[in-house]
């Protein structure tokens, strides 16, 4: 059987360890979206878009039109970019997501706004380097306001937490986690900790396997912030993130890749 990651970095340790227990059974093709004429035929039996450009999804979409299965969906993929459309979605659904607005472009916001409070600022668009700030006072939304004058961004209000964010993963029904010290701490982004799930509050885990199903994600990321007594508040969803040093995780990702593949995808241990 033919796979095909759909990525420019099949190095990546995610992929490169689902790779190796695919390979001895079946034949793992790397495809750069970037490059001209990508993909070879036959076309593979699935693909594992591991990439969010527009040369990736605008690929993607190709490929289904073809009949080819993806996972995740270029729908599904780039919804999860736009915090704006994620925010609706998720509370039409009645997900515990923080409540979003979408004031425009930065500058143009920070020349009228008026902040009671502390907020979170975010580019709209979720992607590698994007804006994502707390904002407690007129003088830092001026300053973020020079650096950033064009970017339209998402505004939430500031929840009081521990200053760890709980990363959660899914791939398939399998919930991967653990915590990390936020960017909005103020000693800033630090060090992943591990957490087992079954160390969650009560509930998390259902609740992440329900976004999945949302958002019509299969292998997904979730971030949550306890805002108190195991309350969960729900940041941010993104598709297919990097799941590094999970055990388990290349498991689960090349039994997924199978069971999308169709009936035939079998694969001894698993």
């Amino acid at each position: 059987m033919r796979i095909g990651l759909i990525t420019p970095e099949p190095g990546h340790p995610l992929l490169a360890d689902t790779t190796a227990l695919l390979a001895p059974e079946h034949t793992v093709e790397a495809v750069d979206p970037a490059a001209p004429g990508a993909v070879p035929l036959p076309l593979a039996a699935v693909y594992l878009l591991k990439s969010r450009t527009p040369q990736a999804l605008e690929l993607a979409r190709d490929l289904e039109r073809r009949g080819a299965a993806v996972v995740n969906s270029a729908a599904a993929t780039e919804l999860c970019q736009d915090r704006t459309e994620m925010a609706e979605l998720a509370l039409r659904a009645g997900l515990p997501f923080a409540a979003t607005r979408t004031p425009g472009s930065l500058s143009a916001w920070a020349a009228g706004a008026r902040l009671d409070g502390p907020v979170v600022v975010k580019s709209r668009r979720s992607r590698r380097g994007d804006l994502v700030a707390r904002v407690d006072d007129m003088t830092r939304l001026r300053e973020l306001a020079r650096d950033w004058p064009h970017e339209p961004v998402v505004v939430q209000e500031y929840a009081p937490n521990s200053g760890w964010d709980h990363k959660l993963w899914a791939i398939g029904d399998e919930v991967f986690s653990a915590l990390r010290r936020s960017e909005l701490s103020p000693a800033g982004r630090g060090p992943t900790r591990s957490l087992a799930v079954a160390e969650l509050p009560s509930g998390w885990a259902g609740l992440v396997r329900e976004v999945g199903a949302v958002f019509a994600l299969d292998v997904y990321g979730v971030d949550i912030i306890d805002t108190g007594g195991g309350t969960p508040l729900i940041v941010d969803v993104n598709a297919f993130p990097g799941i590094r040093g999970q055990a388990g995780a290349p498991e689960a990702l090349a039994a997924l890749a199978l069971r999308r593949a169709g009936p035939d995808g079998g694969m001894r241990g698993v």
